[in-house]
Order: C-alpha cells, then sequence, then structure tokens
C-alpha cells in the first residue's frame, strides 16, 4: 500500500469515468431513440442486445462507484450508483452493496461468501454432498448447464432486487430505492409494449434479460469459481485471503470493456477504491509483491478460466476425495 501511494495510483480518474459515464448513458438513450424508430420490426432483436450490453456496463460503473472509485466524496460515490443501480439498471443498489461487501470480506469462505451459496448450483464439496435424487445428477453434469443457467441471471437479480426493496428485512434508503427501482422497472416495461407490439416486446425482453445475465455472470463467476474453497473457521490473513481465492483474466482493451475491469480480480480485491484503469498499472507491482513473498498468483486466458470453471462445477464433489489444504500452508511449504 505505500508503494502504491507513493507511485499516486490510488488518485480518481475523473476523466476517465466521466467521458464514460456521459458515453454509456448516451449510449442507453441512443437504444431507446433506436427502438422508438424501428417500430414493428423484429430487427429490435438485435437493439435487445445492445440494451443488455449497455445496462451491463452501467451495472459495472454502478459497482466503481459502489467502491468509491469514481469520487473523492462518499455522498457522490453512494448516489451515483445508487441512481444507476435502480434508476437505469433496475437493481437495488443497497441489497447488492450487502452482498458484495461480504463477498469481499471474505471470498470462497464458506458460510461466509454469499456468493458460493445456491439453491441451484452447488459450488463446494459439502454443498455437493447434500445433494440426492435429480439434484445430485443435476450436480454431477451442472457445469455443463452453467452458461444455460446464466440467461436466467438477470431475471433473477430483477426479482431479488424487488423482493429487497419489498421485504421487512432492514434496508438503508429503502424510501429512495424502492420508487427509483419499481418506477424504472415499470416504465421500462410500458415503454416496450407500447413501442413495439406484444410479441416483439415480450421477445425483446426476454432477449435482453437473457444476454444481460450471461454479460454479468459471466464477468464475476470466473474471477473465484475454481479457486481453494475455505472452510468456515479458516483464519487467513487479508493478502493471501485475497489473491489465493482469485483469479484474473489475461485479455485485451475488448475483455477489460467486457469484464468490466473484473478481469483484474486479484488487485481489484487488494485495492477495492483503486479506479478501473489503474488497476493495469497497479498488477506488475502485485505480480511482484507475490513473488517476494511465494504466493501463488494465477492468471489465465479468457476462455481457459471458463474451461477451469466447467471442470470444477462438474467435479465439485470430488474435490473432497482428497485431504483439505490449507492455502496458507501450502504457500509456506512445510
Amino acid at each position: 500500500m505505500r508503494q502504491v501511494r507513493a507511485s499516486g495510483l490510488m488518485r480518481r480518474r475523473y476523466g476517465y469515468y466521466w467521458t464514460r459515464i456521459v458515453m454509456t448513458v448516451a449510449a442507453f438513450g441512443g437504444v431507446w431513440a433506436g427502438v422508438a424508430l424501428l417500430g414493428n420490426t423484429w430487427w429490435q432483436l438485435a437493439l435487445a442486445v445492445a440494451m443488455a450490453f449497455v445496462l451491463a456496463q452501467l451495472a459495472f460503473l454502478g459497482h466503481d462507484s459502489a467502491h468509491r472509485q469514481i469520487f473523492r466524496s462518499w455522498s457522490w460515490n453512494e448516489w451515483t450508483s445508487r441512481v444507476i443501480a435502480n434508476g437505469l439498471v433496475g437493481l437495488s443498489n443497497a441489497w447488492w452493496m450487502l452482498k458484495h461487501d461480504a463477498h469481499h470480506n471474505a471470498p470462497n469462505q464458506e458460510t461466509k461468501d454469499p456468493d458460493i451459496e445456491s439453491r441451484v448450483l452447488a459450488f463446494t464439496p459439502a454443498a455437493a454432498a447434500t445433494r440426492r435424487g435429480f439434484r445430485g445428477w443435476f450436480a454431477r453434469r451442472q457445469g455443463w448447464f452453467f452458461f444455460p443457467l446464466l440467461t436466467l441471471e438477470g431475471l433473477h437479480l430483477h426479482v431479488a432486487s424487488v423482493r429487497a426493496v419489498l421485504g421487512r428485512r432492514p434496508m438503508a434508503r429503502r424510501a429512495v430505492e424502492a420508487p427509483l427501482l419499481l418506477g424504472r422497472l415499470v416504465i421500462y416495461l410500458a415503454a416496450l409494449f407500447v413501442l413495439m407490439p406484444p410479441a416483439i416486446a415480450g421477445t425483446f425482453l426476454a432477449v435482453q434479460l437473457a444476454v444481460f445475465g450471461v454479460l454479468l455472470g459471466g464477468a464475476f463467476a470466473p474471477n473465484h469459481k475454481g479457486m481453494p474453497i475455505v472452510t468456515a473457521d479458516s483464519r487467513i490473513d487479508f493478502l493471501r485471503r485475497q489473491v489465493l481465492m482469485s483469479r484474473n483474466i489475461r485479455g485485451n482493451p475488448f475483455v477489460d470493456l467486457l469484464m468490466g475491469g473484473l478481469n483484474r480480480q486479484i488487485e481489484h480485491h487488494l485495492f477495492p477504491s483503486m479506479p478501473r484503469p489503474t488497476l493495469r498499472q497497479v498488477q506488475p507491482l502485485v505480480r511482484e509483491h507475490c513473488e517476494r513473498l511465494d504466493i501463488t498468483y494465477t492468471e489465465v486466458g479468457f476462455f481457459s478460466s471458463y474451461r477451469t470453471v466447467i471442470r470444477y462445477l462438474n467435479d465439485v464433489e470430488g474435490q473432497a476425495r482428497d485431504p483439505f489444504t490449507c492455502p496458507v500452508a501450502a504457500s509456506m511449504g512445510r
């Protein structure tokens, strides 16, 4: 951290973020203009894909703002994230932040990381061992269903957000988030069915949600799935907890755009408030530091990461055949 701060890598990148915010919001408006101009034609489905891509980019900006990456001001970051998530994307910012903060605090740790808890997929050997009958059959082949299931992730995120803002559990700024979120969802649906015939509007919505789910799920999943699972009672220092459970994805500017910068997951977990474009610059420092301490730093190719995830999901229960190896002990040797 001393090296990073001395090199100025934590400074805000206002030009980068303002440009990206303005261009993405303009693209959002441009897609709606295209929808209005095209009218009654199945070419609207091409705009559904474009809409999904723009909404994913907005979600990444909301993620960055929630991590205090954009502005120095805490309130500016909070409100930017809240407006983008609830008002434009249709996701509850407060619900997502509660879940995401828990993930950052204990990535891949049983009972503590909500990202490895699922009623559909079994992400840990303990979860896979409890599946019987059809669920057991599915758990042994779930890797092949991973991408098809991602097409439902967009719908799941919207449903979970609505349940959160309408639920009884304590929630920050519910009085603000509920009208923003529900208003956005109602206006979005109404606009689709006003501007297009019902059949095209319904198909547009299905395609947009499916592609949106694949884009978001495909950006988050390969960063941790298939990396070491930590038992609930393990005590691991911050550096190893964030590096050993995370995987970086090599790529190019297109991969950076597609994954919202989350392909540099190790650096993001070590410096959550670091601006997205700076993660590439800090990567050599992090890699060198890990080598000096003999800590495994994992980076793989884009397609290789998904192959690893699919193989892991198809043999989650098999991960328990070998005795649990503490990642800290493994990194330190005998």
